[in-house]
């Protein structure tokens, strides 16, 4: 009988390194986003909450449509939680705006400053705060670490306000990791200073997800085959719960440019983020 079995822990979670020209790929995103915020209508830097200290990271930056709002649309950015902030990623929510959505994208204070299970807190307190001031349904999208996120905003113990998380019909994460237990091998875990109570505390496919979740687990074909087990691992254990979800494999897409259909209101990503609408 053939079988696999993982022995390099920091490989199997590398996406860099196995990607050509990664390093001009991410390098072009700072000046995407910078170029899309000065032609689009937007209000940067709005504080979410003062719950989380003196920390300048807990603030969202917002993205208007020209006609009158469909919803909200809130984008949450990867890094491994350790990496990066709203900036590097405005061109994203430019899909959405163009459908007709509010685009928040929210920054979140980084490890080791901070732990996973902090960081959950202060996306969900973004969230609850954008849904404070902008009505309609609320739809998810996150990537790599970012995915984790979103994702954890679907369980029953989700830092999200009852009125609020009632509003979230469709959560998309993208690349996501929702079994934290794999870090705990890596290098990665470094800096999140994770042990095995808080890896399977802030893992989203060991929790139990709301009744009405709806989740779209999306990934690129190819991807690390970590990313693709992981994609389906929570796809098929929120099923086996009760929970609508689905997972799609992008044919012809890496961990980099699995998000550029996040820029084109046409894609199949934005059109299934928003199919229920």
């Amino acid at each position: 009988m053939a079988g696999f079995q993982i022995t390099d822990w920091d490989d199997a979670y590398e996406n860099s390194g196995h990607i050509v020209d990664s390093a001009l790929i991410r390098e072009t995103w700072a000046g995407d986003a910078a170029a899309f915020r000065a032609n689009v209508a937007c209000e940067l830097d709005v504080p979410y909450s003062a719950a989380f200290g003196a920390t300048d990271r807990a603030k969202y930056d917002v993205f208007f449509p020209k006609q009158t709002p469909k919803g909200l649309f809130v984008f949450v950015h990867g890094g491994y939680w350790q990496a990066t902030d709203k900036s590097v990623w405005s061109h994203l929510a430019q899909g959405a705006v163009d459908a007709g959505w509010v685009a928040v994208l929210p920054s979140y204070d980084l490890c080791p400053d901070v732990s996973v299970a902090t960081i959950i807190k202060m996306v969900g307190a973004a969230i609850d705060h954008a849904g404070g001031q902008y009505g309609g349904p609320i739809v998810l999208a996150g990537h790599s670490a970012g995915g984790h996120l979103v994702a954890s905003m679907c369980q029953t113990d989700a830092p999200i306000a009852p009125d609020i998380a009632k509003r979230i019909r469709h959560v998309v994460p993208i690349s996501g990791l929702f079994d934290l237990r794999p870090m705990l091998k890596t290098k990665i875990n470094d800096a999140l200073g994770l042990d095995m109570r808080g890896a399977i505390e802030s893992s989203p496919a060991l929790k139990i997800p709301r009744k009405d979740a709806r989740i779209t687990a999306w990934v690129g074909g190819g991807e690390r085959s970590e990313f693709l087990r992981q994609n389906a691992l929570i796809a098929n254990v929120w099923r086996g719960l009760g929970i609508w979800s689905d997972e799609i494999v992008e044919p012809d897409r890496h961990h980099f440019n699995v998000i550029d259909g996040l820029r084109d209101q046409n894609s199949a990503l934005m059109q299934t983020i928003l199919r229920p609408f």
